[in-house]
């Protein structure tokens, strides 16, 4: 902050925070409804769920992310469907399902991908095999995305930037990590890389 105003890394940071809590507040809304519903106290969700009280907190108020496994946990503790809590609503799904099923087709044509759930073309979980050539960045077909990716080394090894943070996996090593933050897959080695890559997608 300069001169008590912000500056234009904080504003801009600002904003980014901004869209991170209007995604996240149907979640936390949602959340704070069926807890209440069911007369659980964020303590006792906390208990049931393993998850620390203020980060099930942070995910009410919309200030904190909800990766797919705290949704599986938090909705088994309530006893509903996970899609329960997760934003639905007419124009936002159609468009959500647009968007999972042209993914979908951009990684199937990629010489690259060999889909391993060839009918999941609207689903939100798609798994794929990929092979990314010696010394070679993977082109990617989208590599900022809503959701999470987790990635399986099968053979060689490969670079994976998410973010400011990289990680060298070797075979037999995987990574799992929120896909909405820009990343890239490169090839270090001189032997082709094979990964396993699944995705999932709200």
């Amino acid at each position: 902050m300069i001169d008590g105003r912000f500056s234009i890394v904080d504003n801009k940071q600002y904003l980014i925070n901004q869209e991170v809590i209007m995604e996240q507040r149907p979640i936390g809304r949602k959340l704070t409804a069926m807890r209440k519903k069911k007369k659980i106290t964020i303590d006792e969700l906390s208990e049931k769920t393993g998850l620390p009280s203020a980060h099930l907190k942070k995910i009410e108020e919309g200030k904190g992310f909800a990766p797919v496994g705290d949704i599986l946990r938090i909705a088994r503790a309530l006893t509903v469907d996970p899609g329960e809590l997760l934003p639905a609503g007419g124009e936002r799904a159609k468009e959500l399902e647009k968007r999972r099923v042209s993914d979908f087709r951009k990684r199937e044509e990629a010489y690259q991908y060999e889909v391993l759930t060839p009918r999941a073309v609207k689903d939100h979980l798609r798994a794929f095999r990929v092979l990314i050539p010696p010394r070679s960045v993977h082109p990617g077909t989208n590599y900022q995305h809503e959701g999470e990716e987790f990635v399986y080394t099968l053979k060689g090894e490969v670079v994976i930037q998410v973010g400011r943070k990289r990680h060298r996996l070797k075979k037999d090593q995987s990574l799992h990590f929120n896909s909405g933050i820009r990343h890239t897959l490169k090839n270090p080695g001189n032997v082709t890389t094979e990964l396993i890559v699944t995705i999932y997608t709200p």
